[in-house]
């Protein structure tokens, strides 16, 4: 059984969404929704998310899974907001744990934080299964750009998070804390081991070049021109390559808003005594 997959591009950040569904039972995933945020101004807004939550209704969908592939850094989760409308249970890799430790500190919030993952509905485990109705799913353990990236594969489908981007764009930076360049090879390694056939879904596209904006390719795509990890690339090219790259890149605009309310799984800051929920930055701490 094949899973009918619809997704759904957020321009200000580059970000693919994706609804997961089983036709015959009409169960469905949404996989890493987000919620506007305009920094400037520090407001959150709903709109693109309304669009999944309004996809799923009218396809007369019911939501079993709110799976994030990692906390992003780069938008901020608008999990809770679909749970509030669609119900479902926030999903996530065990390796949060890691990530909320990392960033508990960054932030001083290790006594909000407890570095359990109790914030998510579940944690999964490297090769754990799951259902979304009657389509069968598992979860591969992919970290290297963070310590909780994890790969969805359902059927010949596989979402891959920020592990890799399409062939042109190559693969994600692992200079965040807990992130390691010859882990992402590795992990790299376990996507590209699947079935060549297998359509990899990209949570990013940056359309190089002012291409077109794509968010699929393949396995046997990417080992055949993907521009940091193709078959023939050694661990060693890869790690060199990588780490060079990451020493050019900027800090991510939104990194520290969005972590601190990802890691929370999309839970916002607790409020102040007058209500209002603040964000911590943190002065020459990153």
């Amino acid at each position: 059984m094949q899973a009918q997959i619809t997704p759904f591009f957020h321009q200000a950040s580059s970000t693919f969404s994706y609804v997961v569904a089983d036709p015959a039972t009409r169960h469905a995933a949404i996989i890493d929704p987000v919620l506007d945020y305009d920094a400037a101004a520090g407001r959150t807004g709903t709109l693109s998310a309304r669009t999944l939550v309004d996809f799923v209704r009218s396809g007369g969908f019911a939501l079993a899974w709110i799976l994030e592939t990692h906390a992003h850094a780069d938008h901020v989760s608008a999990a809770q907001y679909i749970k509030h409308e669609l119900g479902g249970r926030i999903a996530i890799g065990e390796g949060i744990r890691q990530v909320q430790a990392s960033f508990g500190r960054l932030f001083n919030i290790t006594d909000e934080l407890t570095g359990d993952g109790r914030q998510f509905d579940h944690l999964f485990r490297d090769g754990e299964a799951f259902r979304i109705g009657q389509l069968s799913a598992r979860v591969l353990a992919t970290p290297g750009h963070t310590s909780d990236s994890v790969t969805y594969v359902a059927g010949e489908a596989a979402f891959v998070g920020d592990t890799l981007f399409m062939p042109d764009g190559g693969t994600a930076r692992c200079d965040f804390p807990g992130g390691d360049a010859g882990m992402l090879y590795d992990s790299i390694g376990r996507i590209l081991s699947l079935p060549e056939t297998t359509r990899l879904f990209m949570c990013h596209d940056y359309a190089p070049a002012g291409r077109e904006y794509r968010n699929e390719t393949t396995v046997a795509e990417q080992k055949r021109a993907n521009i940091h990890v193709h078959d023939g690339v050694s661990r060693d090219e890869f790690i060199k390559l990588r780490t060079a790259r990451d020493k050019t890149l900027s800090t991510p605009a939104l990194l520290l808003p969005a972590v601190q309310i990802n890691i929370r799984a999309g839970v916002l800051p607790p409020p102040d005594a007058n209500g209002v929920s603040y964000i911590r930055i943190p002065i020459n701490g990153f």
